[in-house]
């Protein structure tokens, strides 16, 4: 089934990192056509910490909602596509995440910084809370790799999209995004699976023959698998390849991915517990934090009921 995308959110807080996402967010809604919901959110946390900076807040307020409606209408001032600005005022994620399920959209666009440490770990950041809160795909969006940023914006093109495959539900939901895309963009498209180190490295001599013929067969099957995942008439609009790889999955997934110069990754979300999410973080995240290209992050629509 070839999934469309017909209305996108695209977060931006007017910095030039978040700015290059919003190129994704134009190239995606001239691609499918789509409308494309320009979205900035107005923080008064900071500014309300301090009793002078409540001083004639209403004006304030109305000056800054008239700033980011301008400065939306400049972004978008020489892209002939349907578009409406989106401000708001709160936090960040929450807003988007709100304004997501209200205009029902069908992916979100932001901007990551790649924070790490320990800072993350409490604060968390925007990226991170969306790809928990948010019912549609999130397409996180790294700073450029090269230094010299403007306002221009850039041509988006996926001439290659990997597609993280664990052959859960998660990641074949994850799959038909990729396929779509490929065949949107006339695609390269890599299918790689990542097996995971064994639990159980010292093995007996007498185990290690047998234990060699498994994995053996283990490739085999897996390689096969993951043939089969790519419809048959796929070669007639993308490039499909198929790769095992054997690691820890963040690490070999963002590996193959700057050696292979991959446009876009795509992966499946599974929920974590608050803990294991703080201190230890998803395949997703991980890969978010470390890629060098645009990271996809897909989950199932909650079931109603």
């Amino acid at each position: 089934m070839r999934l469309q995308f017909k209305k996108i959110i695209c977060a931006t807080d007017f910095s030039d990192v978040s700015n290059h996402a919003v190129s994704y967010g134009i190239a995606l809604a001239k691609e499918f056509k789509a409308k494309l919901y320009l979205c900035h959110v107005i923080d008064l946390s900071s500014a309300t910490m301090y009793g002078e900076a409540t001083f004639a807040f209403e004006a304030q307020y109305v000056q800054m909602e008239e700033y980011a409606h301008e400065r939306l209408r400049r972004l978008m001032a020489e892209h002939a596509i349907e578009w409406e600005p989106l401000v708001s005022t709160g936090r960040a994620a929450d807003e988007i995440a709100l304004l997501a399920e209200e205009k029902a959209v069908d992916m979100v666009i932001a901007a990551t910084r790649g924070r790490s440490g320990l800072k993350r770990l409490i604060l968390g950041s925007v990226t991170e809370h969306l790809m928990r809160s948010l019912s549609c795909p999130l397409l996180t969006v790294p700073r450029p790799e090269s230094d010299s940023m403007t306002l221009e914006f850039r041509e988006v093109r996926f001439k290659k999209i990997l597609v993280g495959c664990d052959f859960s539900a998660n990641s074949n939901l994850a799959f038909q995004y990729a396929i779509s895309l490929a065949q949107e963009f006339q695609s390269e498209l890599h299918l790689v699976h990542v097996i995971e180190p064994p639990i159980y490295k010292d093995l007996p001599k007498s185990m290690e023959e047998a234990r060699d013929k498994i994995h053996q067969s283990l490739q085999e099957q897996l390689k096969e698998k993951l043939e089969k995942m790519v419809p048959a008439d796929a070669s007639n609009w993308c490039k499909p390849k198929t790769m095992l790889l054997a690691g820890h999955a963040n690490e070999e997934l963002s590996k193959y991915a700057l050696i292979q110069d991959i446009d876009l990754i795509v992966l499946g979300v599974t929920g974590h517990r608050l803990v294991e999410t703080l201190f230890v973080g998803s395949t997703t995240d991980r890969v978010v934090r470390k890629a060098h290209c645009a990271v996809l992050s897909v989950r199932p629509m909650p079931q109603d009921g």
